[in-house]
């Protein structure tokens, strides 16, 4: 009877988690450094891109700050805002360029650390080692939907952001829009704009101009050095993360979104949803304040401009202060659904992360990783393409190429020829 055998585990020297824009970024540097390694996506590469964004999503950042390694932006149209084909289109031409080694379909469900050293990476095609691993798949993982959404009467259709696309694959009816931040007052437009009858329920997302004094606002903050200024120097040092981006769009060329005017259009705005009682939604008194909020994080950017152009003796458009078009007149905090003919409803809360397949001793109590620009306390294991790994650039694609080129850095250091290099240097020095 012969005995079976385990077949031995590929080895490589890094294993990236991830084909998205993050992880071909740090397989670009690592062919610099003839590095070997292997990039493991679960479904194809940029598959969040295709399948996760709705038909009229266009970038919000301006096309020049599209600079992921070796593949710039070249188009004739920096200012402008990519639609979702030509983002797509972007993406391929970059994974094209940067032709990594990499294995599409394949899952993983396990990586931990060995007691040896190196990685144990356990996939749905087989058992795999490495000296390093690199965490690229990102922090947008499992959508939220509150629990209140099981008693929801079994005709209303719910879906999450990532699953919206357009008005019309929506059934006929109003639709109720659930958060406020980046994709709930886009997809609330989007929906406004499609001649929909929307109710949006707003929580207290910032928001900023999309131009001022002349620019882009990016344009501003990019000359002012916020991309560049790092978690640490910022006031809330880590608790930055925990930030909502600033709704903006970048739709028709780029323009404002002021839920103001669109109340005034005839969209009705509540509080943060906070209830259900039978078919009747329950909201919080906090619409103004938050309406309030947003404005207040608005002009503060424009005067931060202000001293900006003020300081540097610009030339510039005279600026001026946002003033409210629109007020709630009354805080309206229940709406029956029925009454207000809502078939549909819209999550836009976010997303969670879901590092469980992750055995390593790095996460915070909320399921983040502790991290110091993406190095962890784990010899050897790394994450890239989180929300100000770094900086404020880092979850974009002005910002990743950077972060990408210091993990490289830091893995060339920590490879094996690579650390007994150093340690028998450091034996001559002290025998010289």
């Amino acid at each position: 009877m012969s005995k079976t055998t385990t077949p031995t585990p590929q080895h490589h020297g890094v294993i990236v988690v991830g084909g998205g824009q993050a992880g071909l970024s740090v397989s670009h540097y690592l062919q610099q450094r003839r590095i070997d390694h292997l990039v493991i996506e679960k479904s194809q590469p940029m598959h969040s891109w295709r399948t996760q964004r709705w038909d009229a999503f266009c970038l919000v950042t301006p096309n020049w700050q599209c600079k992921l390694p070796g593949w710039e932006y070249s188009g004739n149209d920096p200012h402008g805002f990519m639609k979702k084909d030509e983002i797509l289109a972007y993406l391929e031409g970059f994974k094209q360029h940067v032709n990594a080694p990499l294995v599409e379909g394949v899952a993983v469900k396990r990586v931990a650390p060995r007691r040896q050293g190196g990685f144990e990476v356990s996939t749905s095609q087989g058992e795999f080692t490495a000296d390093q691993v690199v965490v690229a798949s990102g922090g947008y993982h499992q959508p939220i939907i509150p629990r209140m959404a099981e008693r929801l009467p079994p005709d209303v259709v719910q879906i999450h952001s990532e699953q919206y696309r357009n008005p019309q694959a929506l059934p006929e009816g109003a639709v109720l829009v659930v958060g406020c931040g980046q994709s709930g007052a886009q997809i609330a437009e989007d929906l406004h704009l499609g001649g929909r009858k929307v109710f949006l329920a707003t929580g207290n997302a910032p928001r900023c101009a999309r131009f001022y004094r002349g620019k882009d606002v990016v344009d501003w903050l990019a000359d002012m050095g916020y991309y560049e200024k790092s978690v640490n120097e910022h006031p809330l040092r880590e608790g930055v993360r925990d930030n909502t981006n600033h709704y903006v769009t970048g739709r028709d060329g780029g323009r404002d979104i002021d839920l103001r005017k669109f109340a005034s259009e005839g969209m009705e705005l509540f509080g943060l949803l906070k209830g259900l009682d039978g078919e009747v939604l329950q909201f919080e008194g906090d619409l103004a304040e938050n309406l309030d909020h947003a404005d207040r994080i608005y002009n503060g950017i424009n005067a931060s401009i202000d001293q900006f152009i003020a300081a540097s003796g610009i030339e510039a458009p005279p600026g001026e202060v946002y003033k409210p078009l629109w007020q709630p007149k009354e805080e309206r905090l229940s709406l029956d659904l029925r009454a207000a003919g809502i078939t549909s409803i819209v999550w836009c809360i976010g997303f969670q992360p879901d590092f469980s397949w992750l055995d390593a001793p790095v996460f915070n109590g909320k399921g983040h990783p502790g991290h110091v620009r993406g190095v962890t306390a784990v010899p050897g294991l790394y994450f890239i393409g989180l929300p100000w790994l770094h900086t404020w650039g880092s979850g974009r694609f002005s910002g990743v190429a950077r972060d990408a080129l210091f993990l490289a850095q830091q893995i060339e250091a920590r490879r094996p020829e690579a650390v007994v290099l150093a340690e028998n240097q450091e034996e001559m020095s002290l025998l010289s």
